[in-house]
């Protein structure tokens, strides 16, 4: 790595900060302000789902967001806790302690840095583009699972009945059907009041702060009714301090680390992709170019500086980001603002939340899980395709029945299959002369019923020769001898051909071989630059001919085909044919 790619690295904030002056500070200060309001109950949600206590989701909200914002790539993404990485961290950890407890807590430090050095690394080895291989489908699939087990873990504490933590989807969901009848109604009307508030302003107010003001209304609504009267739980009051210096443990059991390492590079890969499609999402409108791979290295930084300052796992933000775009943000400082202003509210705020009644965080967390299923494109996806349909249903069930880690791997390998699936499916179209054409270009017969050379078939290969995409064009040239044992000669056509690998040069070499054997022969042509050095490199050249234009490369065919066989033949598609007085009759 040299020392210009190490500056850029490790100093990206120098990039942008020439773009920082009076103007875009007010600007950003503005931005970040909205977002400091905006994340207040969102950050004590998440903690809640996460397991840790309501404090520890606005301690994520500030040092890791400020470390993302200065070493990613967007100006506009704001990091913090999200829900998925909560859930995440949730299941990950409730078998190993008490949620709430200390030792939890202590466990959430440590793989929130296991979490970082897994994105850290993947960020410096430049493997930013492996987000890529993660189909948006997954993403939409897994969300919606994860949306459905937050909406089934609130509903205890929207209807004030007893779950045991960490019971499984269908267990829930049994517990509390049998529970329904014992509902406290209190508990119920401060949760449905909040969720109804909150849904008012989303839909005829969604710039104001919808959700904190339903948050006051379900607090005013709870202390009128007598909370701890009727046994409305509240969150208690948070301490009003900034994030305290915390050390993650590593004097774990072999099995302890099992289950960190797993859900570590679990909470990695989530996060990673997050941070990436929403900076992409968002660049997309703003015109600005993400780098996977430096999002990698901020992404693995904020977790790791912010596991020491008392956060959990953080990630990129759809909602804040969103927020913060829409509020005016013009660089990576808005994300700064935000966090100090959270910080300096935190300060001043936190005696206020011993009034919050934990039903009206339930009913709030409904209306987040809902704003998570994607349902325009769940839609589209269940109308356009079945195979589509296939992966965002297995993906779906697998959140909800297995480990959530696992669920992810599960996406991941779906995604990695779905694409191995397509790419080994290149497509093999049969061309011909059109002679209705003026230069007589050579046209697709599937699109247009063209006559073929009787002793040549003309194909073109759309795809890349490769170790998985050669039992597909083997099925081609089996499918060729058995339909067209009269054509002897093929000529692959190799434009878009991206790559040949040895597996797929050593195909050809045995294909070739086969039709030299009958009297024909395979001949490449048309190939990119790259490709040629490629297959001089691998010693294809040696065994399969290589023509550079394909006018050449039908010449030297027409020279070796059975001239006598060209003399009785009606078809005359070649310019070359021609050449060949017709036999009389």
């Amino acid at each position: 790595m040299t020392l210009a790619s190490l500056r850029a690295t490790f100093t990206p904030f120098l990039i942008w900060w020439r773009l920082v002056n009076r103007e875009t500070l007010q600007a950003d200060l503005i931005a970040g302000l909205t977002g400091a309001v905006i994340v207040l109950p969102q950050g004590v949600a998440f903690a809640m789902i996460a397991g840790m206590p309501p404090e520890y989701g606005l301690y994520t909200a500030i040092m890791p967001a400020i470390v993302a914002a200065m070493f990613g790539s967007s100006y506009h993404l704001i990091s913090g806790p999200t829900t998925a990485i909560s859930i995440v961290v949730f299941s990950t950890l409730s078998p190993l302690a008490e949620p709430g407890s200390m030792e939890f807590v202590r466990l959430a430090f440590t793989l929130t840095i296991i979490a970082g050095l897994f994105q850290l690394t993947l960020g410096l080895a430049k493997l930013g583009t492996l987000i890529n291989f993660v189909s948006h489908t997954v993403v939409i699939g897994f969300t919606a699972g994860a949306a459905i087990l937050i909406a089934t873990s609130q509903m205890k504490h929207f209807f004030g009945v007893k779950v045991p933590s960490g019971s499984s989807f269908i267990y829930t969901w049994i517990e509390l059907i049998e529970q329904m009848p014992h509902a406290n109604l209190y508990v119920v009307t401060v949760a449905l009041l909040t969720l109804v508030v909150a849904i008012i302003f989303k839909i005829y107010q969604p710039k104001w702060p919808g959700m904190l003001i339903a948050m006051v209304a379900g607090s005013i609504c709870a202390y009128l009714m007598g909370a701890e009267e009727h046994h409305i739980k509240l969150v208690g009051s948070l301490p009003a301090q900034l994030p305290p210096l915390s050390i993650p443990a590593w004097q774990f059991s072999f099995e302890t680390w099992k289950n960190l390492v797993s859900g570590g590079l679990a909470v990695a890969m989530l996060g990673l992709v997050e941070a990436v499609s929403i900076s992409r999402s968002v660049a997309a409108r703003s015109q600005q170019r993400i780098d996977g791979n430096q999002e990698f290295i901020g992404q693995g930084l904020a977790n790791i500086v912010g596991s020491f300052f008392s956060s959990y796992a953080s990630s990129g933000s759809f909602t804040r980001t969103g927020v913060n775009y829409t509020a005016g943000a013009r660089t990576p400082m808005s994300a700064v603002f935000a966090a100090v202003s959270l910080a300096l509210i935190l300060l001043l705020i936190a005696p206020l939340t011993a009034y919050l009644p934990i039903p009206a965080m339930a009913g709030i967390l409904l209306l987040v899980a809902y704003n998570l299923i994607d349902i325009k494109h769940i839609k589209k996806i269940l109308q356009v395709s079945s195979q589509e349909t296939a992966v965002l249903i297995t993906t779906l069930f697998a959140t909800l029945f297995l480990d959530l880690e696992f669920a992810i791997y599960v996406g991941v390998m779906l995604s990695l299959g779905l694409y191995l699936r397509r790419t080994s499916r290149p497509l093999v179209v049969t061309l011909a002369p059109d002679w209705d054409e003026i230069q007589h270009p050579l046209v697709d017969t599937s699109t247009k019923k063209l006559e073929e050379c009787p002793q040549m078939r003309i194909v073109r290969l759309d795809g890349s020769l490769f170790f998985g995409s050669i039992s597909q064009l083997g099925d081609f040239f089996t499918s060729h001898g058995l339909h067209r044992p009269n054509q002897q000669h093929v000529l692959l056509m190799g434009k878009a051909i991206n790559f040949v690998d040895l597996a797929g040069a050593e195909f050809l070499e045995q294909e070739a071989a086969r039709f030299k054997a009958s009297g024909g022969g395979l001949y490449l042509t048309n190939l990119k630059p790259k490709v040629t050095e490629e297959a001089e490199k691998i010693g294809l050249t040696h065994h399969v001919e290589v023509f550079e234009h394909q006018s050449e490369a039908i010449q030297a065919i027409f020279l070796r085909m059975d001239k006598q066989r060209c003399r009785v033949c009606d078809k005359r598609v070649l310019f070359e044919c021609e050449s060949i007085p017709k036999a009389k009759t």
